[in-house]
């Protein structure tokens, strides 16, 4: 096998940001690879989860398409191994040590001719309690979880965490189950989709018992993303069944979701109020500093070394995903080790500047004043006319932001605030500069706000 033949199949098939940023950061392990099993070596943990969530499949798809095999693929890095199985049932991430994989949780072995798609639970080492930032956005579902880790089935049961993309429910998730492990429960993790397609594929293969056993058989079930239960009557109907042999038995059920059960929809009525029997929790989006602490142990993880000026830069212009800042870091570390230069912010700006957040709709006086009374708990109202020193100082932010993106003149601006003296405008973006240059506070609230009126 030729894995330059691979690559120029794949260069025709993906986007060239996915191409040139983490196809071309792989390692053929042509010495340990066989036909069967293929071994790439990623830079970092970063590349190898975006590959395992987003071209594990396309890469696979080439092999078969060249060579008429679907061989094992391994991600590797220097800690961790992501695998995808020919079956493309369940992909796991498994930690090397001596070489050879820690087995979380075991199949039920007592059915010699159990489906060869029911596959080994094994989680992510570095999810964890103590490498998740906690903040006022997410201090509720870390705390719950935390406490269901260590005395499942007893309070929160079943726990829904849910919540945008990228907010770390996963993370939590398997925070939870590793957390168990250490306590000595047998847990199952799957993904929603994992968990439809076994199920699809017992009805096919008529083991239908052995998914049962094995579904059924465990102190804990967490699984990922449960909207994609969408649409699918059937598996709706096996996972009701599932969810209430555990409940009965006292097993924990932890499930997470985009949205809070009731505004899901394809849901059948029944399971919205199985989900809803227990406590549901939401991650929100992480307030400024949250982002920034985030940003910092993600390059403690990774090795990756920025200043203090560039983790600002980063926390303030990008959203509030942290799967997107994830990918921004891998981009910066990628060109930087390329291009054998040290990382400074002007080097940063310029290696992603296409990732930036563009301004998508125009940016009122109005928009920026609802922003503002938001975040600053007061109402439109009081920032336009009260004279307190909350709403002194919220004004004097949305008349700084107003010249920098909204572009209106002075008069237009103290005709919003119905004020008769324009000087009072210039006085107020005045302040706002002063500050600017002596409260790093401040700074990054102006920074944040900035990029929340450009989304």
């Amino acid at each position: 096998m030729n894995i330059d033949n691979i690559l120029e199949l794949l260069k025709d098939n993906i986007d060239e940001d996915s191409y040139t940023k983490y196809l071309l950061n792989l390692k053929y392990d042509i010495a340990n690879s066989t036909d069967t099993k293929v071994i790439l070596i990623a830079t970092n943990l970063f590349i190898a989860n975006f590959i395992k969530r987003k071209l594990i499949d396309d890469i696979q798809n080439a092999f078969y398409t060249l060579y008429n095999i679907e061989p094992i693929i391994k991600i590797v890095t220097s800690k961790i191994t992501i695998v995808n199985t020919p079956l493309k049932i369940e992909e796991k991430a498994l930690q090397e040590i001596d070489e050879k994989p820690t087995i979380i949780d075991d199949i039920p072995t007592g059915n010699s001719s159990i489906d060869k798609s029911f596959k080994t639970t094994i989680l992510n080492p570095l999810f964890t309690f103590n490498n998740f930032i906690v903040g006022v956005s997410n201090e509720m579902p870390y705390t719950v979880s935390k406490a269901v880790s260590i005395t499942p089935a007893k309070q929160y049961n079943p726990l829904f965490i849910y919540g945008d993309t990228g907010l770390g429910k996963t993370h939590l998730l398997q925070a939870i189950g590793n957390e168990a492990i250490k306590n000595g429960k047998n847990i199952i993790y799957v993904t929603c989709e994992q968990f439809v397609n076994t199920f699809t594929n017992s009805i096919r293969s008529r083991t239908m018992e052995n998914f049962r056993n094995y579904y059924r058989n465990c102190d804990m079930l967490l699984i990922d993303d449960i909207q994609f239960l969408s649409g699918k009557d059937a598996t709706q109907t096996e996972f009701f069944n599932t969810f209430n042999e555990l409940n009965v038995d006292g097993k924990q059920i932890v499930l997470t979701a985009d949205k809070i059960p009731s505004k899901i929809a394809g849901i059948e009525e029944r399971l919205k109020s199985r989900f809803l029997s227990g406590l549901s929790t939401s991650i929100e989006t992480p307030k400024l500093e949250t982002k920034i602490k985030i940003i910092k142990k993600k390059c403690e993880l990774n090795n990756i070394v920025l200043d203090n000026d560039i983790v600002n830069f980063i926390a303030t212009n990008f959203d509030n995903s942290i799967r997107e800042i994830e990918g921004v870091l891998v981009n910066i570390s990628a060109h930087c080790r390329f291009l054998n230069k040290s990382i400074d912010l002007e080097l940063v700006k310029k290696t992603i500047s296409n990732q930036l957040l563009a301004i998508d709709n125009e940016i009122t006086i109005s928009k920026i004043i609802s922003l503002v009374a938001k975040e600053l708990n007061l109402k439109p109202t009081d920032i336009k006319k009260r004279r307190t020193k909350d709403a002194t100082f919220a004004r004097t932010i949305v008349i700084y932001l107003n010249k920098e993106l909204a572009h209106n003149t002075t008069a237009q601006t103290a005709k919003e605030f119905a004020l008769k003296d324009v000087s009072s405008i210039s006085k107020a973006i005045k302040r706002a500069e002063e500050l600017l240059n002596i409260d790093e506070h401040y700074k990054l609230m102006i920074e944040d706000f900035k990029t929340k009126l450009k989304v």
